[in-house]
């Protein structure tokens, strides 16, 4: 998502204000990561990724409707093209892209479905490259190396596991991942005009109507007759998977700015790695390790870059 900086960047942050600003980010990224571990929980419910989106959507929902009902009182009216793009960057950045991750999550382990998610930054690259004809340094081609190098070794590891279904968890996620960075690719431009909080609730708010609706027209209304365990982990996947990360993260580019902002959120990785080990008991190997280690190290050179 891409967001302002602060007003001032140049100007040194308070240590209390960048310690305060990078705690908000990390947070952040450690919750939006934690919803495929959450996935997973729920998928122990024999529940499939359709039900899965749409409680997800529902516990959500209502607060990214208050928000967008909100910016409709107090601001503007949009113009008939921005409805019409909002409403396609929703269903490309929220609707598909999530649907896409939830299926791949059936498949893969969270570790990896987190690093090939976390190459979201490298195809918003190449897609310059290929639409706007931008050239790319050695420098940046060297890191892009060095992230798909991590998850080629990753993935390698994954596949001599015996999982016959890695591959299709893999490009499911890998489709997840390029839904998500046309849709950076479209909001750049709506961000600075209609503002970031606005853009979001909109977009959610047309997602969301997407998921549901989905739901309704594939499976039976008697699926929304679940264990108390589906109603809980979703209230989790929707408030604190979906809801906190969201603002946190807003609020820690207004504080921190959007670079620092980002390389903050690098911990999301290893953060579901461990998380993945702690909770349902999926391995850490020094293979996994090692292509992580290759993925942050070429993200964060990527993102030293303007």
């Amino acid at each position: 998502m891409k967001l302002s900086s602060p007003a001032n960047p140049a100007a040194p942050l308070p240590r209390a204000a960048l310690v305060a600003g990078l705690s908000i980010a990390i947070g952040g990224a450690v919750l939006f990561s934690t919803k495929a571990v959450v996935a997973k929980l729920l998928y122990r419910y024999h529940i499939d990724a359709v039900t899965l989106i749409a409680f997800r959507m529902l516990f959500s929902l209502p607060v990214f409707a208050a928000v967008a009902i909100w910016k409709m009182r107090t601001q503007p009216p949009l113009s008939n093209s921005d409805r019409w793009r909002i409403a396609v960057l929703g269903l490309l950045g929220y609707y598909l892209s999530s649907y896409l991750d939830f299926l791949g999550l059936q498949h893969i382990s969270v570790g990896l479905e987190r690093l090939i998610l976390f190459l979201t930054p490298t195809f918003v690259l190449l897609a310059n490259v290929v639409i706007f004809k931008r050239r790319i340094g050695k420098a940046e081609w060297a890191a892009l190396g060095l992230a798909y190098a991590g998850i080629v070794l990753v993935f390698v590891h994954d596949l001599a596991g015996g999982s016959g279904s890695t591959i299709l968890g893999s490009l499911l996620v890998l489709g997840s991942a390029v839904a998500y960075a046309l849709y950076l690719l479209g909001t750049g431009e709506m961000v600075r005009r209609i503002g970031s909080l606005r853009l979001v609730a909109y977009a959610m708010c047309v997602s969301s109507a997407a998921c549901i609706g989905q739901f309704f027209l594939l499976r039976p209304a008697s699926m929304l007759v679940q264990p108390a365990g589906v109603y809980w982990l979703s209230l989790v996947n929707g408030v604190f998977c979906t809801i906190f990360p969201v603002f946190m993260t807003m609020a820690a580019v207004q504080r921190i700015g959007a670079a620092t902002a980002s390389q903050a959120g690098m911990i999301g990785p290893v953060s579901t790695l461990f998380l993945g080990a702690l909770i349902l008991g999926e391995p850490v190997t020094g293979v996994q390790l090692a292509g992580t280690g290759l993925v942050l190290v070429g993200i964060y050179l990527l993102s030293l870059k303007k």
